[in-house]
């Protein structure tokens, strides 16, 4: 018997008519963001999804139910959990957290798993997982998941900390095409732009759509992956960006810190050494993420 996930209503609504409904993960709320910028950001995402015509379905597991579409009061209270009290659910997370009733938060695979399950083909979230810098063996689960789980991700490339041209190399493996919408090169998360080349730059949300919709056409059992510069007014210097990860990612090293709990410290230390400039584009690129989240998924019920 496969676990039916709770669906609210107005996400069921939608897909019952075939409106579009874009996906949002909830690692972010309990483990990217601190209280309350989690709980502002989440539901600003929400809000970015229906101001492009689309619904929102933000998703996480609730005392072992695989819920799609949150309810301001769910997010609040995921967003004041303790600490380590929610699971951040990857695949191998899912089973556990449902079997044992326990609270999860689901990270870019755990997402695309639920999303797909439920038929939503768009996600929306701020960066992918990847390769850790000089841990070529350390591979995120997203970067498998996406060959397997036919979900279009929209993100700012993959996370800055990460080693991004491994990272390609391990998508370009898996069959996954890269998107650069409106860039002809990979955006690096907190800087709209790196020297790594996409497979394919599109100029509209239409172009984008008639990818996906080219990908069900054929079959294609593998996700893809729709890359957007952080928006210009908040991006941070290259330069300074990487100062601060190769800071924060050698005091990781030394003090013994590894695997799923790399990237939150990482991530926490850069926003301390850019004295939260990092914080803004990371807060900016997941709202304009969901934005262009939202027309894309228009555009492919359009089509």
């Amino acid at each position: 018997m496969i676990a039916k996930p709770k669906v609210s209503a107005a996400v069921q609504n939608a897909l019952g008519s075939k409106e579009p409904v874009v996906a949002l993960e909830s690692t972010l709320i309990t483990h990217g963001l601190p209280y309350p910028l989690n709980v502002e950001t989440a539901l600003a995402m929400e809000a970015a999804v229906r101001a492009a015509g689309a619904t929102p379905a933000t998703i996480a597991i609730l005392k072992g139910e695989i819920t799609v579409g949150l309810t301001p009061a769910q997010i609040e209270t995921l967003a004041q959990a303790p600490p380590n009290s929610v699971r951040k659910c990857s695949r191998r997370d899912l089973p556990i957290a449902i079997a044992l009733g326990q609270d999860g938060a689901t990270t870019v695979a755990g997402t695309m798993i639920v999303a797909a399950m439920t038929g939503i083909k768009v996600f929306a979230t701020g960066g992918i997982g990847g390769v850790h810098r000089g841990q070529p063996h350390d591979v995120s689960a997203d970067l498998l998941e996406f060959g397997r789980t036919a979900v279009a991700v929209v993100s700012s490339g993959a996370k800055s900390i990460l080693d991004l041209p491994l990272t390609l190399e391990v998508l370009e493996t898996q069959g996954v095409p890269v998107i650069g919408y409106r860039t002809n090169a990979l955006p690096a998360f907190y800087a709209a732009n790196t020297d790594l080349p996409v497979d394919q730059r599109v100029d509209s949300a239409a172009e984008a759509a008639a990818i996906i919709r080219a990908a069900d056409a054929i079959g294609a059992k593998h996700g893809l992956l729709i890359t957007v510069p952080v928006p210009a007014d908040k991006e941070l210097q290259a330069d300074i960006a990487e100062e601060a990860i190769l800071r924060a990612t050698s005091e990781a090293e030394s003090t013994g810190i590894a695997g799923k709990d790399i990237t939150p410290f990482v991530l926490s230390r850069v926003s301390e050494l850019t004295d939260g400039a990092s914080m803004a584009a990371n807060i900016a690129l997941l709202i304009n993420n969901a934005r262009v989240a939202g027309q894309i998924a228009q555009a492919y019920c359009q089509g």
